[in-house]
């Protein structure tokens, strides 16, 4: 038996531990660990349901927006609030803002290191990759040789600062596949990123009064009033992300996709999607959101969703008993026994639509939309497909390259709508349009948020007595996707995508790495890999500094 260690993989937030079993070079089974138990709704059982739209966003600082708009939901269901357009419009703002922030932070900065290679850019000459940038149609903003000086004293000096831990050595230096042009081209776009998801961070700052874990999103609408110079630069801001999305993102997936062109092969996972839609259009229905609702079966047949099919297993996780739990449903007692992949192995419940496992996050939002026919997804997917050689086969985004690539395009459809919006609250307030907040016609009922974070179908359910809470549900995207092996054996949707993946490196197996990321789980994880067949025994610790 051999089995790897790697504790953590970085560019990936909290505690996340993959075993793998691996058979003749490829992944045969699969185990997926959430290692961290939070309880939320346990901590906001008796608050009131405002107080919880500020208490949930701290279960994540990367779509802290995305919590509390599902919880506000919510709750404006259960106190009977219709939201004015105002607030429509100032909160589609406010969640594109962290959408684009997640976003380009995903693709270059947590993402991007498995099939970039800086160190190789230290080969590479500028002049050429000028031309190569002015071939791939992307942008060329940064000074590629002075880059190049930055790099090569990272390298001399030993210590390769944010490069660092990486596994640019895997497959015996085989597993990394760029000419060094594209690899200083795409590392000068890892480096103007940092700078724009901090811009898309000031727009929610602007709005939420600070970020993460903003202020102005309430029950009732929002607290956020516009002023002349606000809206001056949020214009500023949103005009100045959009301009680098559209010359940057969707050309440097078209550049770099043809060397991995094999990850369109592996990587599906269970081929089922859930996306509850996201960013309301004025009719308020999760049909007709700017990117729809829709439940996908493995047919890639598209239906609505209904929450009386949503349940959650709790047999192979940390919590008392083996029910089945159906939505909405109030029961959160964990049970910490030990790992165990035969019985127990995960602080993430176990959530099914109609008794499956379901995908959810930016490919199955792509879908939903594009199965809707929003005319923009249509056309870039359509577009997308064709760069990649397979026109009309839509089959293909469901691989580790097709759930990576679809989220640039989902990107720039959410940057040009910041652009429509923006220019839609200008023309609000110069009307004199000055309804922003209703309040509640009752505060006693119950209420469920649809709604999507950036990684997938978010899920907040509460019920209310006089005021204050008395059960609350959440089931957020990564518990889709890391959900452990349900009733019947059947393996969840990361678990599932894993099975198969090539795996040419025991020690460093890039190719799984890629898998996981692709599904950018907001987790920090450990990866475990046996292989029956030999009995040797490997491990190792890095950190983001290259300790070891």
């Amino acid at each position: 038996m051999t089995r790897s260690v790697i504790d953590p993989i970085t560019r990936i937030e909290g505690h996340l531990r993959v075993e793998m079993e691996v058979t003749n070079g490829k992944v045969s089974d699969a185990w997926v660990s959430g290692g961290c138990f939070r309880g939320m709704e346990m901590v906001v059982e008796n608050r009131t349901p405002e107080d919880a739209a500020q208490i949930v966003q701290r279960i994540c600082g990367v779509c802290p927006v995305s919590h509390a708009h599902s919880s506000t939901i919510a709750a404006e269901h259960a106190y009977g609030i219709k939201i004015s357009n105002n607030a429509r419009i100032i909160r589609n703002i406010l969640e594109g803002a962290q959408f684009l922030h997640s976003h380009i932070l995903w693709f270059y900065n947590l993402a991007a290191l498995d099939y970039v290679n800086p160190l190789n850019a230290l080969k590479a000459n500028a002049a050429d990759a000028y031309d190569l940038a002015q071939a791939a149609g992307t942008s060329m903003n940064s000074d590629f040789v002075a880059l190049q000086e930055r790099l090569s004293n990272f390298a001399d000096n030993g210590q390769l600062s944010i490069f660092s831990g990486n596994w640019f050595d895997a497959e015996d230096g085989t597993g990394y596949k760029l000419p060094p042009e594209l690899d200083l081209i795409c590392t000068a776009h890892y480096l103007e990123a940092l700078q724009m998801q901090a811009k898309a961070s000031q727009v929610s700052a602007i709005i939420g009064g600070k970020m993460p874990h903003v202020m102005t999103l309430i029950p009732g609408g929002t607290a956020f009033v516009p002023t002349d110079q606000k809206l001056d630069d949020l214009k500023y801001l949103v005009d100045e992300i959009y301009n680098w999305v559209e010359a940057t993102m969707i050309p440097d997936t078209l550049a770099i996709a043809p060397y991995y062109i094999d990850a369109l092969n592996w990587g599906k996972g269970c081929g089922r999607y859930v996306a509850w839609g996201v960013f309301e259009n004025e009719s308020m229905e999760l049909a007709d959101r700017y990117l729809p609702m829709g439940v996908i079966d493995d047919k890639l047949n598209l239906s609505d969703v209904k929450e009386e099919l949503i349940t959650e297993y709790m047999g192979h996780s940390w919590y008392k008993g083996e029910e089945t739990y159906t939505s909405p449903y109030f029961v959160t007692e964990p049970e910490y026994t030990e790992y165990d992949v035969n019985d127990r192995y995960t602080w993430v419940k176990c959530p099914a639509y109609d008794g499956k496992p379901y995908e959810a996050g930016g490919l199955s939002r792509v879908l939903a939309a594009y199965k809707r026919n929003v005319p923009f997804i249509v056309e870039q997917v359509d577009g997308l497909l064709e760069a990649l050689g397979a026109p009309g086969q839509i089959g293909v985004a469901q691989s580790t390259l097709g759930r990576t690539a679809v989220r640039q395009i989902e990107t720039l459809y959410i940057a040009g709508l910041m652009k429509d919006w923006v220019a839609e609250l200008c023309e609000a307030v110069k009307s004199g349009d000055s309804d922003y907040f209703r309040e509640p016609s009752t505060i006693t009922g119950s209420g469920t948020g649809f709604w999507e974070a950036p990684r997938g179908a978010l899920y907040h359910s509460e019920e209310v007595k006089d005021g204050k809470i008395t059960g609350y549900q959440i089931i957020i995207p990564t518990t889709w996707n890391l959900a452990p092996k349900n009733a019947n054996g059947e393996s969840g949707p990361m678990e599932q995508a894993l099975i198969g993946n090539p795996v040419g490196d025991i020690e460093k197996p890039i190719n799984a790495l890629r898998t996981v990321h692709s599904f950018d789980p907001c987790t920090a994880c450990a990866v475990h890999i046996t292989e029956p067949a030999t009995g040797k025994s490997f491990e190792t610790v890095t950190s983001p500094w290259g300790v070891k």
